[in-house]
């Protein structure tokens, strides 16, 4: 890795050329993009030996660090996972190009036609922690709609993310489009972070992905506007109408497929009619799984942990979770609205009247019934991948995919119309 001496000079030259590349990908046809894409899905493939290899130093680098194991699972890729960043590249190409899109239209008595369509934001900054496979979705997802983006990856994932960043390069190069159109950050150097939240002239939005300090971090320094959720507090609600077999499938798969991603369950909410029965067999099926349970009331039993008022509202990444009984839904939904974090929340019920309390009474960004949380991912919603699940409610809300990367403007058309 080589060393910078001058990180705000570095920072500004990618800016700089991120900025001249998005001027021609505002206009790049749809064919380009899909062909770059493509490309670079065939490149990750053909060199997933060499980003393997460049992922066992990032694994070396993470284990002297101390990530914890469900960090190291983040980290890692192995051709299943390679296979995957391959399917989401081709499947952003092959989607609908958002770009000049007619969102609406209508007709003037003045005469005037005019059509709202969508464009481009301009450039994008990324900046995420240990996952390298962000750098393929994320590259993928500024292209579709023409965006440049200036990727920071985080030191744990510096020899995966150049290795994948260099196919995104060969897929840029094999359709002639701009190379600066997708830039990796040279450096590990957190000098070029500060610099990157503050480049007004030529960022046009930062997308934070990590960990609560990080997006902590880019929330309170950050001079550009920001796509982010801080935590992925996610809670189940299993209410006295849940259908067993359902729940329990729901609840283990919710918390234990992968724990240190940010749509794992963290928090379980069960109606107090079923606390001791379908409760006590969710408690059990989970202690069975080796996840740790902080509980409470009647859910606390052999093997559990007694609970107390820092599990609620906790984001574990682990696997651990907070359970307690609640009265009733609006109990259930009151415990939410205070200790949620507005990402993704659910409700396992058989009754359609509870179902759509539960919708309507909750703001999250993603609300299931039935299904399970780790759903809450651009790719398993459509969108080929995900840059990051925002939780804000201005412009992109839930998944950040292609389409919620961009803005409008409106096209006003005459003909030697004039205003009275």
């Amino acid at each position: 890795m080589k060393d910078f001496d001058n990180i705000p000079a570095l920072m500004a030259d990618l800016g700089k050329r991120a900025k001249a590349a998005s001027a021609d990908l505002a206009f790049a046809s749809a064919e380009r993009k899909h062909a770059a894409l493509i490309a670079a899905a065939d490149a990750v493939w053909a060199n997933r030996a060499d980003i393997i290899e460049a992922n066992k130093k990032d694994l070396e680098f993470g284990r002297k660090k101390g990530l914890s194991p469900a960090m190291m699972d983040r980290l890692m890729l192995d051709d299943a996972r390679i296979q995957g960043m391959v399917d989401g590249l081709r499947t952003v190409a092959d989607q609908a190009d958002p770009v000049g899109e007619v969102l609406t239209e209508w007709d003037m008595a003045s005469g005037l036609n005019i059509q709202r369509v969508r464009t481009p934001l301009g450039v994008i900054g990324v900046i995420y922690e240990s996952r390298p496979n962000v750098t393929a979705d994320a590259g993928a997802l500024c292209l579709k709609s023409g965006n440049a983006v200036v990727l920071r990856g985080g030191s744990e994932s510096f020899h995966s993310s150049t290795a994948i960043h260099a196919c995104l390069v060969q897929g840029l190069k094999a359709a002639n489009l701009p190379e600066d159109a997708i830039q990796l950050v040279p450096t590990r150097d957190r000098a070029a972070v500060q610099e990157l939240l503050t480049m007004t002239d030529c960022v046009d939005v930062i997308v934070p992905r990590g960990g609560k300090g990080l997006v902590g971090l880019v929330q309170r320094e950050a001079r550009v506007p920001v796509f982010a959720h801080l935590e992925g507090i996610v809670h189940i609600y299993v209410d006295k109408a849940a259908d067993p077999q359902k729940t329990l499938d729901v609840v283990l798969n919710a918390k234990t497929r992968r724990t240190g991603i940010c749509g794992a369950a963290e928090c379980l909410l069960i109606h107090q009619d079923v606390a001791e029965t379908l409760g006590r067999d969710i408690i059990s099926a989970l202690l069975a799984a080796d996840v740790e349970i902080h509980a409470e009331g009647a859910l606390a039993l052999d093997g559990t942990i007694a609970a107390t008022g820092d599990d609620w509202g906790k984001e574990f990444l682990d696997s651990i979770i907070a359970a307690k009984p609640v009265a009733d839904i609006d109990q259930a939904i009151a415990h939410i609205r205070q200790f949620g974090s507005n990402h993704t929340d659910c409700i396992m019920t058989e009754d359609a009247d509870a179902a759509a309390r539960f919708f309507e009474r909750l703001d999250s960004a993603i609300l299931m019934h039935n299904a399970s949380t780790q759903f809450a991912d651009g790719g398993e919603f459509g969108m080929g991948a995900e840059i990051g699940i925002a939780t804000g409610k201005m412009h992109a809300r839930g998944p950040v995919g292609a389409a919620q990367l961009t803005s409008f403007k409106y096209l006003v058309r005459g003909n030697g119309t004039v205003r009275s």
